[in-house]
């Protein structure tokens, strides 16, 4: 079961501009095989598969918990993206009923997702850079728990690698903000596993974080997540369940400052990113502001 927090992880700040070429590139944090599509659907099989989850309620915690906070970072991907794709305050309309046409946008000359625009009307997709959908082929869920965690340890660190590419591939603030947050919220994963994998087999996993090495205080993205200790928390995102996780989140974190296991989500929490209708995808209708209307009306009604 979930319960679900109508909030962004973080804050996004407004975009400098539409930007389809970095949304391109951002797609592979979202649905390409190191994606957040992907290390949610590998830790959400796994908690679900675990054998022994009484007997090894610390393990199986861990995993449930870190593949609820994926789930989030799903979400705020995709707001990055949707964010590049609708430029400041999300706003695509003008005085031409049709909005402006996607002609006007996309005839640039810079690398683009066409299906960006004609399978999403200016939104993400669950696919990666090249436009190729996410498949359950991503999924590792060996049974063996050792051989699972061992995995899960690779594929963070192997996301934290594409993350740093992308970084390098866009300025906008919105991105890179983006970036920075999941620079951190990634570490804490990567190292939670590590830590995990130390208490199963004593092999000290994080000596080799971080992975490229060079750590995320070189960031100001990141840094700033890191000023407030995020890097030092692992979330319990239930209000009654998961109370073992502190027996393997426990100790120094490898980026300094002592494991924590916070109830519930992030402290801070950031806002929506509000896409206004576009006429030129027909998104959410011809007129979007006919729509807008009607839904305004049902709202005054629930209301009343």
């Amino acid at each position: 079961m979930f319960l679900r927090i109508d909030k962004l992880p973080v804050d996004l700040p407004q975009p400098t501009r539409i930007d389809p070429e970095s949304a391109s590139a951002v797609q592979e944090l979202l649905g390409g095989r190191f994606g957040e599509m992907s290390t949610f659907n590998n830790y959400f099989t796994q908690s679900m598969n675990l054998r022994g989850k009484t007997q090894l309620a610390p393990y199986y915690e861990l995993i449930a918990n870190i593949a609820a906070e994926e789930l989030g970072h799903i979400q705020l991907v995709s707001a990055a993206i949707n964010s590049l794709l609708n430029g400041p305050g999300g706003s695509t309309q003008d005085g031409d009923p049709l909005g402006t046409p996607i002609h006007d946008v996309t005839d640039t000359g810079n690398t683009y997702n066409p299906h960006h625009f004609i399978a999403g009307g200016r939104t993400a997709l669950p696919v990666d850079s090249g436009g190729q959908p996410w498949t359950g082929q991503y999924v590792f869920s060996s049974g063996n728990l050792i051989l699972d965690l061992l995995h899960n340890f690779f594929l963070e660190n192997s996301a934290r690698t594409n993350k740093l590419r992308v970084y390098q591939m866009t300025s906008d603030p919105a991105a890179r903000e983006m970036l920075g947050y999941l620079f951190v919220r990634g570490g804490v994963h990567a190292a939670a596993y590590g830590k995990a994998l130390e208490k199963l087999t004593g092999t000290k996993m994080n000596d080799m974080l971080p992975i490229p090495k060079i750590g995320n205080e070189t960031f100001p993205e990141a840094k700033k997540y890191m000023d407030v200790n995020s890097h030092t928390k692992l979330y319990r995102m239930s209000p009654e369940d998961y109370r073992h996780m502190d027996s393997i989140w426990d100790g120094e974190s490898p980026d300094g400052g002592q494991c924590e296991v916070v109830d519930g989500p992030p402290e801070h929490m950031g806002e929506h990113v509000d896409l206004d209708g576009i006429g030129s995808a027909f998104a959410p209708d011809y007129h979007p502001e006919e729509i807008f209307e009607m839904a305004e009306k049902l709202y005054a009604r629930a209301k009343a």
